[in-house]
């Protein structure tokens, strides 16, 4: 009997291993969101000691500063962050900060940082550290203001983790070719539900560290869409992530009441990239005060003077594709009215090139004349993995392309040209232009 117990035992053992082999192999999008899930599952139970849950994921936050934020299973003791950047005259020597820490619950402790100024410094670099467990070394490079700069452009990922993972190994296989991205401008709408914690893992972080993990090194341009944020801006408000306190200049400002009390509310910003200025839009809660910005802004020497004048605001100025029900039923036709109702006119006046959006589940672009002469391109780039929006409800009779499936935008912009070459789930081009100055 006992030599048939530890043939038993001994079968099993071989089942466990030959499964793992298995789990570790196996690469496809479905059973990377499974893995996710599974991994997701155990840190919960705690059978995983104290470990990073999101390894760190850096945004811009303005032209020369940038904000880290990071997640652990447990608290960590004396947590340090660390930067120095690299380069000629701009050489600068070690920096240390010490995180800001927000306890989420027992299993999620989260860790931000604002850094800089870095100047005009090519190459930053930073790490996670304490004395438990730290981060390897991650580098951001930063091209000079004329030299080329690319930017992978998404938008709408939220829901749908296999199709994004699937869009991100084609991104992958795209930049492996082109050299990593310089920025991630993400067009709003990363998560389904943003007071669900599951969601930021398997929607958002998970996919992008499984499949291309672009976000420690190339900045991510974060335009709050309506699934993104909690609006209610309260005390226990659960925009965990994806607020980067823009307006804040450093770390030592996180700790101002506002701040931790969740009232705290800046989305709307703008930051250079190379020869373009980029003005960041927050659809969900317009106000006087961004109204004042987005106005001071658009007639600022900054954005003026620049090559290419671009707004990124996450709800279109121009809807053709939703639920018709819901537009027309449940009246989501007004949503963000604001946009093209007193936002666009601005956009005319003021000379904007390109005007980025999401919202809207698939691909559309239009490229019009205004009555100056001058051409605005209108494009919406949904299409990263959530469910596709495939009913038509409006027809603005201007829309020069249309694509009704997943895909992704890769942006350059160089001394005198921006070129936008839109590609689907597979790797082909679905459309193209350029702007030569």
């Amino acid at each position: 009997m006992k030599r048939y117990a530890r043939l038993w035992f001994l079968f099993i053992v071989l089942q466990i291993l030959i499964l793992y082999k298995l789990y570790g192999k196996l690469e496809s999008p479905w059973a990377l969101t499974l893995k996710s899930s599974a991994s997701d599952w155990l840190s919960q139970q705690k059978v995983y000691p104290c470990s990073f849950r999101k390894l760190p994921m850096v945004f811009e936050h303005g032209d020369d500063r940038y904000y880290v934020v990071w997640e652990t299973t447990c608290s960590s003791e004396s947590p340090l962050f660390k930067w120095w950047v690299d380069g000629g005259a701009y050489n600068k020597s070690a920096q240390y900060i010490e995180p800001w820490y927000k306890k989420i619950d027992s299993n999620h402790h989260r860790y931000a940082v604002i850094f800089g100024p870095v100047d005009q410094a090519p190459i930053v670099q930073y790490q996670v550290m304490n004395f438990r467990l730290s981060s390897k070394t991650y580098t951001i490079h930063r091209p000079g203001p004329l030299d080329q700069h690319r930017v992978l452009v998404i938008a709408d990922n939220q829901n749908g983790p296999n199709e994004f993972r699937r869009v991100l190994s084609t991104i992958h296989n795209h930049y492996t070719e082109a050299g990593n991205p310089h920025f991630i401008l993400h067009a709003g709408d990363a998560v389904q539900v943003v007071k669900k914690l599951a969601n930021w893992q398997k929607q958002f972080f998970s996919p992008m560290e499984d499949t291309v993990d672009y976000h420690h090194g190339s900045p991510v341009i974060f335009v709050p869409g309506n699934h993104d944020h909690d609006k209610a801006r309260g005390p226990n408000n659960k925009n965990y992530y994806a607020d980067m306190y823009h307006g804040i200049k450093d770390t030592d400002g996180l700790s101002d009441s506002k701040v931790v009390n969740g009232q705290y509310h800046r989305f709307f910003h703008s930051v250079s990239v190379g020869n373009a200025r980029i003005i960041v839009l927050d659809a969900e809660c317009p106000s006087k005060e961004q109204t004042k910005f987005l106005q001071s802004e658009l007639e600022s020497a900054a954005f003026q003077n620049a090559r290419f004048r671009i707004v990124s605001v996450h709800i279109p100025p121009y809807i053709e594709y939703w639920d018709p029900f819901a537009w027309n039923v449940k009246n989501e036709k007004h949503w963000g009215e604001h946009v093209r109702l007193e936002y666009d006119p601005l956009f005319r006046k003021h000379g904007v090139d390109l005007v980025i959006s999401g919202h809207q589940h698939n691909y559309q672009r239009a490229t019009v004349q205004n009555n100056d002469g001058n051409a605005i391109t209108y494009a919406i780039v949904g299409g990263a993995g959530g469910t596709l929006d495939l009913m038509q409800v409006e027809d603005w009779k201007m829309y020069n392309s249309t694509y009704l499936g997943h895909h992704f935008v890769s942006l350059t912009v160089d001394d005198s040209k921006l070129e936008w070459s839109a590609y689907n789930a597979s790797g082909s081009v679905i459309d193209e232009f350029r702007i030569e100055r």
